[in-house]
């Protein structure tokens, strides 16, 4: 019995260990160039947001896209506490981007979502400082979730 076991184990352990999982290298998957980003809306978040979308600007790509990006924040109390002072703050960004190839006229469009709280401090510039920090880890992953939905799109076409 104790051999079957040991057999058994060998097995699972020569079929399970090599099973063949690669990490994805973003960058191969990567088919387009940006060619010119147009933005409307928050003026701040929009610069943040076109310079780093512009990093992945790839040399020698065989399709260039222009994106239009409309944002949108909105700021919100989310905490009070006894004495009715706010405690936390929450900020949603909605980041509406449009997208089309250089050489066509149809543009097509979805939608990113981020949100996240930060608290209010005793120090007003303490607290500008927690919502400008927010902003840009918000502003990070909202450009790594556009740039994976445009490898999606162009890589299905």
């Amino acid at each position: 019995m104790k051999k079957k076991n040991l057999y058994f184990s060998i097995i699972l352990l020569f079929i399970f260990s090599s099973c063949g999982y690669q990490v994805v290298d973003k960058g191969k998957l990567q088919t387009f160039s940006i060619l010119e980003v147009n933005t409307s809306g928050e003026k701040r978040i929009n610069f943040k947001l076109k310079n780093k979308l512009l990093s992945f600007k790839k040399e020698n790509s065989k399709e260039l896209i222009i994106l239009e990006i409309n944002s949108k924040k909105n700021k919100s109390v989310k905490d009070k506490n006894i004495k009715n002072q706010i405690t936390k703050y929450q900020i949603n960004l909605d980041i509406e981007v449009g997208y089309k190839r250089s050489n066509e006229i149809k543009m097509n469009s979805f939608i990113v979502k981020q949100n996240g709280t930060y608290d209010v401090s005793s120090q007003h510039s303490q607290t500008l400082n927690n919502e400008k920090k927010l902003i840009d880890l918000l502003i990070n992953d909202i450009s790594e979730e556009i740039i994976d939905q445009l490898v999606a799109k162009f890589n299905d076409l």
